[in-house]
């Protein structure tokens, strides 16, 4: 298979530059990606419906007898009409082409035809317009491919050089996974999967071409992840003598849950590895889960044992906060905690900095100005990354590279169901927190439209008066041309303006301030100087501000489940009950699914689960920043169980790499270049 990915696919007849070029803006320079360019759905011409049976919404094959002649009707110089009407023999059924003379031979009385396209219905009348169409004895003899086209290289145009390509590979082909695999697991050979997956001679040879190709694509990725976690973690020296996890836990004025214990666990089983090998972990956290606690924890362990450590935070204000939250978690146990942000005066830099080097400081927080070059450490034995989305692999690399190997990890408040983390996070470990602490409160969700504003705006006044903080969210930082869309300036003016606002103290934030604008605005809606912040989304990844107790997310049908639920978790962090109102006049069953979700829910990984069903992965998806997850047949919804079953193959072989067959390692890594050529993943190291 190796060659083919080599070979040029204008060697196949019919292909000159000018398909060339479209193929390859298709993402098919050559012939072994032809193979792997997978129809994007079948047209069953063997599935025969009555007019009657027929779901309006799909495309369907009609068998029908043509019982008129063809009516030509011209509507203007370039526009004709051509009409006949056919049986099934139970309903008559009218059927219209624009300008294709062609079709009037097929169309004569008495033809028995497969027509296949969409049934429309209209005042009683049975209608298809423009469908395929074969006379009998002429139609496909199994489910024909439909791929996905582009302009000048249409389906049937594809199906016919993919029809070549399979014509010229044959006898050519190089199994993708070892004989071993396919027999262990019931799978087909390559060549039978490549000519059923394109040409189908059935719906059961579909099925097994599927699910070989499935199967592949999982096992092959999963592979490739390990590879790169082995790049990652390497062999390290920071090393735990003693574990100090419950002289931590009796400081604590409180008890930690059982999934932050069960966290902290993982982690130190990871750090006192015997295979030496450095942590390489996530550990994510519904909002408000505690994840500051385990982060608190491994920190407390390597420091006793000798060795520093350094968290990163997006923001200045939040490593403020996480600086303040660490000081309490180790009052009292002679750790010493410093924070190093941008807007500290250069002395006071520059001391933090010769204290680091000399080993004084035991914990570092800080932004990015950790991974500065003038930044160096003693002998740093942990690196945390809070809200991972915001830091690019490279960033949390130059974090990491001012130790020796350090042990690493990384925090998300961003839940993400379980079978995309098998996925998504393959080079990673993971740890979950699914248990909230018994301090946090749940928050009201309510979903109104424009016309319950004005009771709204009293509801929040109510709030504001017995001296507790909101946050309104917009999908605009200033006016847009989009129809209704809110945006942060107006919605202030007309709160000062028309609805009585005048009283309170109002503030705008959004993401195109400056950074030094944006840090003071937080400080001061921290302080309680703000009373409403009217904002864009910049908040979704904020402080802890305990007073705040109402959010209002206008426009709502603009944002996902897992969105709306992180602006969310801005509230509900105090002791009073805290509310969310979601604004929105859409009608559309998408937003309305997500709202219903929203109001009887406040489980993260539960609502991410029904993101995932309602708007697919892509959301999370895009989110990696290790680069895009190119699969072509894998449906992570319909596919969990094969991705967990085949996930338990990959670690398998993984584990017992050294002892398997040169052979089969060979034709492994060559299907895993393969497939992380095409722009998967640039950093897998063979």
């Amino acid at each position: 298979m190796n060659t083919l990915f080599n070979t040029d696919v204008g060697l196949l007849g019919g292909v000159g530059e000018k398909t060339k070029d479209l193929l390859r803006k298709l993402g098919v320079p050559s012939l072994g990606a032809l193979l792997y360019y997978f129809p994007r759905g079948y047209e069953d011409w063997t599935d025969i419906k009555k007019v009657s049976q027929v779901n309006f919404k799909d495309d369907v094959c009609i068998k029908a007898v043509v019982i008129s002649g063809v009516k030509i009707i011209k509507l203007g110089a370039k526009r004709t009409l051509y009409k006949a009407l056919a049986t099934d023999g139970e309903e008559n059924m009218e059927i219209t082409f624009f300008n294709n003379k062609y079709v009037v031979e097929k169309l004569q009385e008495g033809n028995e035809l497969l027509l296949y396209g969409k049934v429309q219905k209209n005042f009683n009348k049975y209608e298809m317009v423009c469908p395929k169409m074969c006379v009998k004895g002429k139609e496909p003899k199994c489910l024909r491919p439909v791929y996905s086209q582009i302009n000048g290289l249409y389906s049937w145009k594809i199906e016919s050089i993919v029809a070549s390509g399979l014509r010229y590979a044959k006898g050519r082909l190089c199994e993708s996974l070892p004989e071993r695999i396919l027999a262990e697991n019931n799978l087909c050979k390559l060549e039978f999967a490549l000519e059923n997956i394109h040409f189908p001679q059935n719906k059961e040879s579909l099925n097994i071409a599927r699910e070989r190709l499935v199967f592949e694509e999982i096992f092959i990725w999963q592979i490739g992840m390990r590879f790169l976690k082995m790049g990652i973690c390497v062999k390290t020296e920071v090393k735990l003598k003693k574990d100090y996890t419950d002289e931590f836990y009796f400081s604590l004025p409180f008890f930690p849950t059982n999934a932050q214990k069960k966290a902290i666990l993982e982690c130190i089983k990871d750090i006192r590895s015997s295979a030496e090998r450095c942590m390489n972990r996530l550990l994510q956290g519904d909002v408000g889960s505690g994840k500051t606690v385990v982060a608190g924890a491994l920190a407390y362990n390597i420091i006793k044992n000798g060795y520093q450590a350094a968290i990163m935070v997006p923001t200045e204000i939040l490593a403020n906060q996480h600086c303040e939250t660490f000081k309490k978690i180790f009052s009292g146990m002679h750790i010493n905690i410093e924070l190093l942000t941008g807007s500290l005066k250069s002395k006071a830099q520059k001391e933090i900095r010769e204290s680091i080097k000399e080993g004084k400081i035991d914990l570092l927080v800080g932004t990015h100005s950790l991974i500065s070059e003038s930044v160096e450490f003693k002998n740093l034995g942990l690196v945390v990354t809070d809200e991972q989305h915001r830091f690019g692999v490279g960033q949390r690399a130059r974090l990491v590279s001012k130790g020796n190997n350090p042990h690493v990890l990384v925090m998300s408040a961003t839940p993400i169901p379980r079978s995309l983390s098998l996925i998504i996070y393959g080079d990673m470990d993971i740890s979950i927190l699914d248990e909230r602490p018994p301090n946090r409160q749940p928050v009201d969700t309510f979903v109104i439209d424009s016309a319950k504003k004005e009771r709204m705006y009293g509801f929040i006044k109510k709030v504001l008066e017995n001296k507790n903080q909101g946050y309104v969210v917009c999908p605009c930082a200033k006016e847009s041309e989009a129809e209704n869309l809110l945006d942060v300036k107006n919605y202030k003016e007309e709160l000062l303006k028309k609805h009585g606002f005048s009283k309170y103290s109002l503030e705008i934030l959004h993401g195109k301030m400056k950074s030094q604008e944006k840090e003071k605005i937080m400080k001061d809606f921290l302080g309680g100087k703000i009373d409403l912040l009217i904002c864009t989304t910049v908040i979704e990844v904020g402080v802890d501000v305990p007073n705040a107790c109402i959010i209002i997310i206008e426009n709502a049908e603009r944002f996902g489940l897992s969105q709306l639920h992180q602006l969310r978790g801005r509230v509900g962090r105090g002791k009073g009950k805290s509310y969310c109102i979601l604004v929105s006049d859409s009608k559309s069953k998408d937003s309305i699914s997500r709202f219903k979700v929203m109001a009887t829910s406040n489980d993260g990984f539960y609502l991410s689960n029904e993101d995932l069903k309602i708007r697919g992965p892509g959301e999370f998806l895009g989110s990696r920043q290790h680069g895009n997850i190119n699969f072509k047949l894998v449906n992570i919804i319909e596919d969990i169980s094969t991705i967990k079953k085949i996930s338990r193959v990959a670690d398998q072989i993984f584990r017992n790499w050294d002892s398997i067959s040169l052979d089969e390692r060979s034709i492994i890594e060559k299907s895993v270049k393969n497939f992380f050529k095409s722009g998967n993943q640039e950093n897998i190291i063979i």
